[in-house]
């Protein structure tokens, strides 16, 4: 039976790419491919006879279960924008308007990886500190952090490829410009 280390390098390039070619997203393929080498490296495999087989199959389940998640996601927040917005006492015409905002950043959000999607939204939908969310999410504080500069930064692409026009500060240092890429989120 091979070790560990020796499963990772033989089928580390396979299950990449073939995570790479079912998401269509490079991030997501390489957070894939760590979940597939921790469920193979957890499992019993002394007994497998067609080893790539079954790692390919293990795979593609975890790839198949990653986009369903995400097309749940993507349903749940389209299908109730105004779960980011309140609508109490609001004249209709406020409401319409903040729902169009809504489905929009729905379709801005959808485009960054579930991940960083579900920090933003926790974080600037959701208005939970940095500590909130790596206790809800079960994950590092620093990767929660890590996670919020990466989304800030997607977020200012995906904003300016849809031509908001977000000021660039003379001299401008990282936190002038998170606090700038935070207005437009919010």
């Amino acid at each position: 039976m091979q070790s560990n280390r020796e499963l990772f390098d033989l089928y580390q390039r396979d299950v990449y790419r073939t995570c790479y070619y079912m998401v269509h997203n490079a991030s997501d393929a390489e957070d894939l491919t760590q979940e597939v080498f921790i469920t193979l490296f957890h499992s019993n495999r002394e007994h497998i006879e067609q080893l790539k087989a079954w790692i390919m199959k293990v795979t593609v389940n975890h790839c198949l279960n990653h986009l369903k998640r995400q097309k749940s996601l993507h349903l749940k927040v389209s299908a109730n924008p105004h779960l980011f917005t309140g609508t109490e006492g609001k004249p209709v015409d406020r409401q319409v308007e903040e729902r169009e905002s809504a489905e929009e950043w729905a379709v801005y959000m959808n485009r960054l990886p579930a991940k960083i999607c579900a920090v933003l939204t926790l974080r600037y939908m959701h208005d939970f500190t940095l500590v909130e969310i790596s206790k809800l999410l079960e994950i590092p504080l620093g990767t929660v952090k890590s996670r919020t500069h990466k989304g800030l930064k997607l977020m200012e692409q995906i904003l300016r490829e849809a031509g908001a026009q977000i000021p660039k500060l003379e001299g401008e240092n990282h936190e002038q410009r998170r606090k700038g890429i935070e207005a437009q989120v919010k």
